[in-house]
């Protein structure tokens, strides 16, 4: 059955040149996948797609954030990821054929742009040379993976803690957490409880203040010592 195919317009196509999957596509073949590119709005909590699931397509960010999750079998949630605006995920089934490996739920409102694997398998079929940005990003993935496993051997509760609170900052001395204590929690891969602690001993020695999800950095070498 023959793809639907959409209108390709110019904000289609300059999101895709931003995106480093599609980045060194020549024009015409970056406007043959915007074609079958469209929109999606989501609320925050939005499920995109469940782990385990059949999938189909992949995304990338427009506005927004898209936490990317693991189930454990208690019910449990860990955050493995954080998508932001530019970011692309759900690409791995594209090259594997697996089911998902985890799921993605919008954080806040946010739009993604919605891209189906069958036009990418039909380009990188006739034109191989492309999948070197395919080796690129994944290696990039690796690279993440392998400091995340880093991390939870090296550093404690109160150290990725200060590393999180950090990488959401995004280089700002004031910011607002962009998830909330649990999501935190499942991110640095402990409970919550550990750390609301590691946050207010921060608090107690005057690298951080808190107001609810506000957050001011006060001492940032302190937060980065401690993070490393």
């Amino acid at each position: 059955m023959a793809m639907p195919r959409y209108h390709a317009n110019v904000a289609d196509i300059e999101i895709l040149r931003n995106v480093e999957l599609f980045g060194a596509l020549p024009p015409d073949q970056l406007e043959q996948i915007a074609a079958h590119a469209a929109p999606r709005l989501l609320t925050r909590g939005d499920v995109l797609f469940a782990q385990n699931d059949e999938p189909t397509e992949l995304f990338v960010v427009v506005s927004g954030r898209i936490a990317i999750f693991n189930n454990a079998a208690d019910g449990r949630e860990s955050m493995v990821a954080l998508m932001e605006p530019g970011d692309l995920f759900g690409e791995l089934p594209l090259f594997d054929g697996l089911a998902r490996s985890a799921g993605a739920r919008a954080l806040e409102s946010s739009e993604v742009v919605v891209i189906p694997y069958a036009p990418l398998r039909e380009l990188y079929n006739s034109k191989p040379e492309l999948l070197w940005r395919v080796v690129n990003l994944l290696a990039q993935r690796l690279r993440t993976t392998d400091e995340a496993l880093a991390d939870s051997v090296f550093l404690d509760v109160t150290g990725r803690t200060a590393k999180r609170l950090l990488e959401l900052s995004s280089g700002d001395d004031e910011f607002s957490l962009p998830v909330t204590q649990e999501e935190l929690a499942g991110m640095v891969g402990a409970s919550r409880e550990r750390v609301n602690k590691a946050i207010s001993s921060f608090v107690r020695l005057g690298w951080i203040e808190q107001s609810d999800r506000r957050y001011r950095i006060l001492d940032r070498d302190q937060m980065e010592r401690r993070s490393s």
